[in-house]
């Protein structure tokens, strides 16, 4: 049986202790540095709140497994979960618009919410003057968690499996025999593991530098604060209740409330970012009941009790008796951080975790461990979703600092960070701010969304009667309709896409092919310059991600992949024989596509780019002009074109040669959301937004890239051979109303009742509606009609046939 070490026994450690016994790993040792169970840590003072409905799929899964388990639990002193409810109130029309985007991503989560008046959220906390408030958002079954109760169940649930917990216990280094970890070293001697946790808390950090990793978090301190006896209070609960109201949110003013007792405790995010300096900590906490709680600074708080007060005139009498700025870890998007560190296999890390999340985060963390996947897509999450410069000191603690101040903040999902932009940009981009991009970012890159260089051509196609959708307020918020203009261009003549942000690996060696046949799903040992889209799988079958395989000499393919999990994933595989290199930073790509396409191009190229002569999926290695280039007939837009590659070098000489011979076509360069809106339009799936491992191929509409026939015994091919019909499938749906809008994770409903939710939506211009992809039950076929929840709005929808425009491939092959 496998050894185990866990490090930590906050809420993480004890529930992964908890979660491994039970799959009969028994073997398990929790260490801490402080006592069972208040150990110091984050754990020890956490206010407790399990808010069930985020934007994130995964992190409402792993707060309703918490809630699930926690309800659940036994403490002799009482309850390790009161499901209080939650209630949020808005206070401005912004903020009551997004509580109905809230209450649909509940509905298409699985969690039970009801938008109420006032005089609603009223009755059910009465301490609220409603006179403040315009609306609330109610979900009855959150509520407070008793994280150390939490904690000490689980963990004598996993003792009496057989697991060990030493407290006092301070892990002193990883030890580890070139190839894998064998152990840990404390004051007392050596433990021998197998597998070593790292749930420490914002202490994980350090404890993954010794072993040469970077854990992209930053320890941020909090303000809680604990009011005097509040007579409205007073009678309602006991000792042994605690609490009785639901928790409340007053995210306007950056604050929640809960009670104890007849006090009410404030929780504060709208005082300035505060990281902690973790050499200085147990200096700095001194005096203080643990190293997580700092002192409390008052003058920070002062705004938030004023703010409190006015919604809640009942503390007008009362007055902050404790105080603490508590520690709790913040990470640059959000996320918590879970996986296996690829140079030392053996270490895992659950980072970054609040009691909210800790249940399902164990969870999944255990079934990782024990059955090689999670049974929820953790993609969100993975320890190697971050880019090189994500794990930058400097990176990290700004736009970490940023998610503290964004916490309840209403984030638009095309809203990106401000700070450390231009980090990187393709040889394209000095072109693309002269002719007036827009940029979003994504992985670092900057990617022009929509050019303002193309807004006579925009204004010139909508007095000729080109449709323009009659958008909201929220849905034209970094998005302008000059989009439109550039889809339509690119569907009736020609334009041209920055496509060097697509992640493109080198696989070469004599064993190149093999391996990639093992790796993916499609037949992709053909010959030399053919092109083939396949699947990553993972053991149980799912969608780890997406690639475009292209053989470029007998022993070397460029792969174009989705993220640097990806290369996490192919390089933990790779035999000897094979070398694996990420050439994106040293490429460029423009995608060259539309009916003109082919008569830009020819010209400028001596190889015959016909039909006949440069089929489909096929690529060569040629030139435009003088320069170099790596041409793949390919289009995720689905237009006759060409993905070009060329070194980065001759980046701007690419740029001119085809903006200059593209001239007599009127060729246009064309952004981000045109681009989305035509690969929707062709039925194109975006991995991690329309399909994850949580789906397998036949659910995503993805059979056509798995080859059950190759003689390859392909990861996750024995799980497809035995897995069942699905019960849920993609779809694309079309909306009837010509205004009608989406933006993604809106709930789904068929006959009134919530069956799916969308990924993600384009508005399309061959059609003039909005096309989106839906997860839907299986029994929803073509011709059916859907109800799609839009902040506060109802659209009707229709499923249809894929793809919606161009099914026949004419336009692609000709």
């Amino acid at each position: 049986m496998p050894k185990v070490v866990v490090i930590g026994a906050g809420i993480v450690g004890t529930s992964l202790a908890d979660e491994l016994t039970a799959r009969g790993w028994t073997d398990v040792t929790v260490v801490d540095r402080g006592p069972l169970f208040a150990t110091g840590g984050s754990t020890s003072h956490a206010p407790g709140l399990v808010f069930q409905t985020n934007p994130s799929k995964t992190m409402t899964a792993f707060a309703k497994y918490t809630v699930e388990k926690f309800n659940a639990l036994d403490h002799p002193d009482g309850w390790a979960f009161n499901p209080v409810g939650g209630l949020e109130v808005a206070t401005t029309p912004e903020r009551l618009a997004d509580l109905h985007r809230k209450a649909g991503w509940a509905q298409s989560w699985g969690i039970e919410g009801h938008l109420l008046t006032p005089a609603e959220c009223v009755r059910l906390h009465p301490l609220i003057d409603p006179g403040r408030i315009l609306g609330g958002f109610h979900t009855p079954a959150d509520g407070l968690a008793k994280a150390l109760r939490a904690a000490e169940a689980q963990a004598r649930r996993a003792e009496a499996r057989g697991a060990t917990l030493r407290p006092h216990t301070e892990v002193l280094g990883i030890l580890d025999n070139g190839h894998r970890v064998t152990g840990v070293r404390t004051a007392d001697g050596v433990i021998d593991a197998d597998v070593v946790v790292c749930a420490a808390g914002f202490w994980g950090a350090q404890f993954a530098k010794e072993v040469g990793l970077v854990l992209p978090l930053v320890p941020m301190a909090h303000q809680y604060a604990r009011t005097g006896q509040i007579p409205d209070l007073v009678g309602r609960n006991t000792e042994l209740t605690e609490a009785g109201l639901p928790i409340l949110r007053h995210q306007d003013q950056d604050l929640y409330f809960r009670e104890h007792v007849d006090r009410l405790g404030i929780g504060s995010y709208s005082h300035k970012p505060m990281p902690v300096d973790m050499t200085t900590l147990l200096a700095d906490t001194a005096g203080e009941p643990m190293p997580s709680m700092m002192p409390f600074t008052e003058e920070d708080f002062a705004p938030a009790w004023r703010a409190a007060a006015e919604l809640l005139p009942a503390l007008g009498d009362s007055k902050v008796e404790e105080a603490f700025n508590g520690i709790f870890s913040f990470t640059p998007d959000g996320f918590s951080i879970m996986g296996e560190h690829r140079e030392l296999p053996g270490f895992w890390v659950a980072e970054a975790v609040w009691v909210t999340h800790s249940a399902g985060v164990a969870r999944a963390t255990a079934e990782w461990i024990v059955d090689g996947a999670p049974s929820v897509d953790t993609h969100e999450c993975d320890l190697y979703r971050f880019e090189d410069i994500a794990r930058s000191p400097e990176f990290v603690m700004q736009t970490s600092s940023q998610a503290f101040v964004e916490v309840y903040d209403v984030v638009h999902p095309h809203q990106y960070r401000t700070a450390l932009r231009g980090l990187r940009t393709s040889p394209f981009h000095g072109r693309q701010a002269a002719l007036g991009a827009y940029f979003y970012e994504g992985g670092g890159w900057e990617r022009p969304a929509w050019y303002e260089s193309n807004a006579a051509l925009a204004q010139r196609l909508f007095e000729d009667g080109l449709a323009v959708p009659d958008r909201d307020e929220w849905a034209t918020r970094f998005w302008s309709p000059i989009s439109i203009a550039e889809a339509h261009w690119t569907r009736a003549h020609v334009a041209m896409f920055d496509m060097t942000p697509l992640t493109r690996y080198e696989v070469s060696g004599p064993g190149a092919a093999a391996f990639l046949q093992q790796m993916t799903t499609n037949n992709v040992d053909k010959s030399v310059g053919s092109v083939t889209y396949t699947l990553l799988l993972d053991e149980t079958g799912g969608i780890r991600s997406d690639l475009t395989v292209a053989r470029l000499a007998p022993d070397t393919f460029q792969v174009g992949a989705n993220s640097p999990m990806d290369f996490d994933w192919l390089s933990r595989r790779r035999p000897a024989d094979v070398t694996l290199r990420d050439i994106t930073g040293g490429t460029c790509c423009l995608g060259v596509w539309g009916p003109d396409a082919r008569d830009v191009i020819a010209p400028l190229c001596p190889d015959d780019v016909s039909n006949d002569g440069f089929r489909y999926f096929r690529a060569m290695h040629t030139y435009l002009g003088a320069i170099p280039v790596t041409m793949m007939r390919v289009s995720y837009v689905g237009e006759l074109g060409w993905e070009i590659y060329a070194s980065a070098e001759y980046g701007c000489a690419l740029w001119d040669l085809i903006s200059a011979a593209g001239e007599p076509f009127g060729i246009v360069p064309a952004g981000r959301i045109a681009f989305n809106s035509l690969r929707i339009e062709k039925g194109y799936r975006s991995w991690g937004t329309d399909m994850t491992a949580e789906h397998r191929p036949a659910a995503a509409g993805l059979d056509f890239a798995v080859r059950m026939s190759k003689d390859t015994d392909f990861v996750g091919k024995a799980a497809l051979q035995q897995a069942p019909d699905p019960d849920k499938v993609l779809r694309s749906i079309v909306f009837d109303d010509p205004a009608a809008v989406v933006l993604g994770k809106e709930p789904v409903s068929v006959a009134g009742r919530c069956v799916g939710y969308v990924t993600s939506a384009g508005f399309s211009t061959t059609i003039g509606r909005t096309i989106a992809y839906a997860w839907l039950p299986a029994t929803v076929t073509v011709g059916d009609v859907v109800t799609v929840a839009y902040r506060g709005a109802t659209y009707r929808a229709v499923v249809h046939a894929e793809p919606v425009v161009d099914p026949e491939m004419s336009r692609i092959k000709r």
